[in-house]
């Protein structure tokens, strides 16, 4: 035990695991004595057990035991209150901004005290002030505090869901340059995984809003390459928004079909590569997109290339991709272009490859579709197209 602490069963337990037993059972009882436990059930420090702990750490010292830290005081709402207050008297402000960050970082109870006090409006609030006064010195704390304690509640939706100024200061935030590598790489990371959850809960007509400059500030964040965090938060941003109006075309507006193809290019990881290929699909739905698709050198080999190599869900974007190329865009060029780089052969494996029965189905229909070019290719058997799937 850490931190042993007392029920009103009189049976002691390390605080963490009975706070987690009282979150999460459905019917809360003591597990020795079976009685039942309330949710809200106080605790009691059992600061005699913990000094006796203690004593036996320091007597085992030689033996490689680490002394358990002296537990803080659990945090309650008015504590949270009082610091929320805080922020607005300048004097205070600094400090109290750190002792939320601090508390932030303690645990899932204290995320959630914050929250029930009114933590997360406060920092949407400040996050907004920081924007329209154009002063970054409390960014960093209040967008780490607003990712940490950031639920998708009712109170939180009803704040962010048409709140177009919130956006605004996000995008400000993308778009600063700190004197501080290390401040400068954070407060970016924070600003993007605080807009990946912001996005997830915007109404339809923000959404639908959303300006050409928002997807040319998340572009030059996936450029920058800052860090694989916050490449994967900015390209799972663009899905979130990308079926909502015109935001495909402007996404290929800014340029983000040849940079998807170059960050895939340098070989990611494999969770990356599979947002690429989520986002490379669903922008080749569109004429716009297949164009610019299709002007990158490599984009075609490359897509080929990760087939049967990354995972199911790659094999599949990148076939559908394959697809919408052949069938909307297969000019004589990019048909031969397919055979040289070795696409055609690569869908020919997919069908000699233990692979998914649909994902054999979606081969044919492309190798069919240009199958009087490529009948005469060796790398294409006629009965791979022409036999049915068992």
């Amino acid at each position: 035990m850490k931190d042993p602490v007392t029920t009103v069963s009189g049976i002691t337990y390390d605080r963490e695991s009975i706070e987690h037993w009282l979150s999460t059972a459905k019917d809360t009882t003591c597990p020795v004595t079976k009685q039942p436990l309330p949710g809200d059930s106080d605790l009691t420090p059992n600061h005699t057990l913990r000094c006796l702990i203690q004593s036996w750490c320091v007597l085992n010292a030689s033996n490689g035991v680490d002394r358990i830290p002296t537990p803080k005081s659990p945090i309650h709402r008015s504590d949270i209150i009082k610091l929320i207050r805080n922020l607005n008297i300048p004097e205070f402000h600094t400090q109290a901004l750190k002792k939320m960050k601090d508390i932030a970082e303690e645990s899932e109870k204290s995320r959630a005290c914050m929250v029930e006090a009114g933590a997360t409006k406060a920092m949407i609030f400040l996050i907004i002030r920081c924007f329209k006064e154009g002063k970054s010195d409390s960014l960093e704390e209040s967008l780490k505090i607003l990712h940490l304690i950031w639920t998708p509640t009712g109170d939180a939706k009803e704040m962010v869901k048409e709140n177009v100024d919130l956006i605004e200061s996000i995008l400000w935030v993308l778009s600063l340059d700190m004197e501080e590598k290390e401040n400068h790489v954070r407060v970016k990371i924070d600003s993007l995984l605080v807009l990946k959850k912001v996005v997830e809960v915007l109404s339809s007509t923000l959404l639908e809003q959303l300006k050409l400059n928002f997807f040319d500030v998340i572009m030059t964040v996936v450029r920058e390459n800052i860090s694989l965090q916050a490449t994967k938060a900015a390209l799972h941003v663009l899905i979130e928004v990308c079926p909502w109006g015109i935001n495909r075309l402007k996404i290929v507006e800014s340029g983000a079909v040849f940079e998807l193809i170059e960050l895939e290019l340098n070989q990611p990881e494999k969770s990356v590569t599979e947002v690429i290929f989520c986002l490379l699909a669903q922008l080749c739905a569109y004429a716009d997109g297949r164009d610019q698709f299709l002007k990158h050198a490599g984009s075609i080999a490359m897509v080929a290339k990760r087939i049967l190599r990354v995972s199911l869900a790659v094999d599949d974007k990148a076939i559908h991709i394959l697809s919408l190329v052949a069938r909307f865009s297969g000019t004589n060029e990019v048909v031969m272009e397919m055979l040289r780089v070795g696409a055609v052969s690569k869908l020919c494996m997919v069908l000699l490859a233990d692979s998914e029965t649909y994902l054999k189905s979606k081969v044919r229909e492309v190798l069919r579709l240009h199958s009087n070019v490529w009948n005469d290719s060796p790398c294409i058997p006629v009965y791979l197209v022409t036999k049915n799937t068992r």
